[in-house]
């Protein structure tokens, strides 16, 4: 599937009607999903044929993108029932199978690397402190190929330091920077739309002893 396919069909997704605040629910964009997973599996083969986990899902927008890339399997994982709903709904408009599962990634009784990648725009922390880093820290629990992230690039130093020092991964790049932009969800929001410049990471986890280099 080309880029540009993969980008307008993402476009026809439905998003959050009513976000909520507490849980920094910013839809994924087509165009930064895309390229997200696009250069996931153009560069890294990190997603074809792959079993592959979408983290704080929200409305399915990355798990999606992952299937339409012909992912083996695709699980999403979401702490808000009504995220779930939508990107069920999405799921069936695109004729596509995607286990969308309520849970709260924090009680993950998930053990060891049972899925090849993780794919994930976590919060950004704005809300709740550390937020993002607690998604990422599940994540390289669970992955065996790669991790690929959004984060602030103004926290690029401490999510490097932490990633590799105190959450053992193998390597942690920034493979782009990418403009993503907030629309206007929220009273307290006072522009119609802004740009926050966030990194596309790429996380590789340490591999368990005889399961290859």
């Amino acid at each position: 599937m080309k880029l540009k396919q993969l980008e307008s069909l993402l476009g026809t997704l439905e998003q959050f009607s009513n976000p909520k605040i507490e849980l920094e629910q910013y839809p994924t964009g087509p165009h930064i999903a895309s390229r997200m997973l696009y250069t996931a599996e153009n560069s890294f083969g990190d997603v074809t044929d792959k079993v592959v986990a979408d983290f704080g899902c929200g409305c399915g927008t990355l798990g999606l993108a992952a299937s339409l890339l012909g992912a083996e399997h695709v699980v999403g994982l979401d702490i808000d029932a009504q995220s779930i709903e939508i990107a069920t709904t999405n799921a069936e408009d695109l004729e596509l199978e995607v286990d969308f599962v309520q849970c709260d990634l924090r009680n993950l009784g998930w053990r060891g690397p049972i899925v090849d990648t993780v794919v994930m725009n976590p919060p950004f922390g704005t809300r709740k402190k550390g937020a993002d880093m607690d998604f990422l820290f599940v994540a390289l629990k669970i992955a065996s190929q790669a991790v690929y992230s959004l984060h602030k690039t103004t926290t690029r130093d401490h999510v490097k330091r932490t990633a590799l020092r105190d959450y053992n991964a193998k390597s942690a790049e920034v493979l782009c920077e990418l403009r993503f932009d907030v629309p206007q969800l929220y009273k307290f929001h006072k522009k119609k739309e802004v740009d926050i410049a966030v990194d596309l990471w790429r996380f590789v986890p340490q591999r368990l002893q005889g399961k290859g280099s």
